[in-house]
């Protein structure tokens, strides 16, 4: 009986040993790994990804992570070429190409990486200017990622991307830093505001120099709207008398003496109805009672004339329609007051063309400042 448990617990054991040693030589691999397989000392080959079977006991299988890796430079402070001190840091973002030199070729790559990158960093911030530092930082960051990926290549180690975190001057530094910012802005804002009063000067002095021309060109117009206005007032007032005294030739050419008398009378006492407390005649009164009683047959007696003939009176004067002359009707004077107006909104339309051109010339003058400034 004793027998019989002693050799069952020895076949477990021995199920044991041999379970232990198959499970030691069965290696997974996960999809982003691959594993540097070594027995006895001596590199066999790659596991790839999966299920691999090895030789159990004597085998030594290591892992490499084939995913891009970030590495966190630490900050240094590094002396810039114009005596600047700045903490510097960075990130790096490597990936292992070639996991045998990554293992063979050196100790621990992602340290080398870091230590290389600090070492790179500090020579390249150290040959540089602050402010060229930090207005140039994508430049650094792509150069220092060249430099480092030629230096890896030999570790089977790719450099993807190179990222300066933070470039921090000393505290001297950055207050010198804080004042020439501010005596910049303060020497911008001064150029502005000179450059403001200026346009403003200059579009004030177009605006008043417009102005004085429009009101020059108004008052130029109204002129001779004025002027246009009075000479044709001047001509019909003129036409209308000189008709007004060919009428009056014509009408009074037939009269003799007599009916020259009565209109005298009767213009004498038209006078006499006003209210006038003194009235002068422009001839002499005594001559008028004269003809008046010579009319009248109670004075001495006067040579009697001849009422002038339509035939005469064509002779002596001439035609009727000769001495009128040409007499303008309503029509014609529409016509002509129609012309007059019809100039005076071409002359309008005129002056809104120019002011139009004008607009548009200022208009392109502050467009080729802006683009100046």
């Amino acid at each position: 009986m004793v027998a019989t448990e002693t050799i069952i617990a020895l076949v477990i054991v021995a199920l044991v040993v041999v379970l232990a040693i198959l499970t030691n030589g069965i290696k997974i691999i996960r999809p982003y790994e691959q594993g540097i397989y070594m027995r006895l000392g001596r590199y066999i080959r790659i596991l790839n990804q999966g299920f691999n079977m090895v030789a159990p006991l004597i085998n030594v299988v290591v892992r490499i992570d084939l995913r891009t890796q970030v590495l966190d430079v630490p900050r240094q402070e590094v002396i810039t070429k114009d005596n600047s001190p700045t903490n510097v840091d960075a990130i790096i973002y490597i990936k292992v190409i070639d996991p045998t030199k990554a293992f063979f070729q050196v100790t621990n790559y992602r340290t080398a990486t870091i230590y290389l990158a600090q070492t790179t960093l500090r020579s390249l911030v150290g040959d540089m200017e602050l402010d060229e530092i930090l207005s140039n930082r994508q430049k650094i960051n792509l150069h220092l990622r060249d430099v480092l990926d030629d230096a890896t290549d030999k570790w089977g180690v790719k450099v993807e991307g190179v990222e300066i975190r933070e470039v921090d001057p000393a505290g001297k530094v950055k207050d010198a830093m804080e004042e020439q910012t501010s005596a910049e802005r303060l020497r911008r804002a001064a150029i502005l505001k000179a450059d403001g009063q200026k346009r403003a000067a200059i579009l004030n002095a177009e605006g008043e120099k417009r102005s004085k021309i429009l009101s020059a060109e108004g008052s130029r117009q109204a002129r001779i709207l004025v002027a246009q206005g009075q000479r044709l007032a001047t001509i019909l007032e003129s036409q209308g008398e000189a008709q007004r005294l060919r009428i009056m030739s014509v009408g009074a050419s037939p009269l003799d003496s007599k009916a020259l008398t009565v209109l005298s009378l009767d213009t004498v006492k038209n006078m006499a109805n006003g209210q006038a407390t003194k009235i002068i005649f422009p001839f002499e009164i005594t001559k008028l009672i004269e003809g008046a009683s010579e009319y009248l047959g109670i004075a001495r007696q006067t040579p009697q004339r001849e009422i002038t003939k339509a035939g005469d009176l064509d002779t002596v004067v001439g035609k009727a329609d000769k001495v009128l002359g040409p007499i303008p009707t309503p029509e014609e004077l529409e016509v002509g007051t129609k012309s007059i107006e019809e100039t005076m909104m071409a002359e309008r339309l005129e002056e809104a063309e120019i002011a139009q051109v004008a607009k548009r010339e200022r208009g392109k003058q502050l467009s080729g400042d802006d683009s100046k400034t």
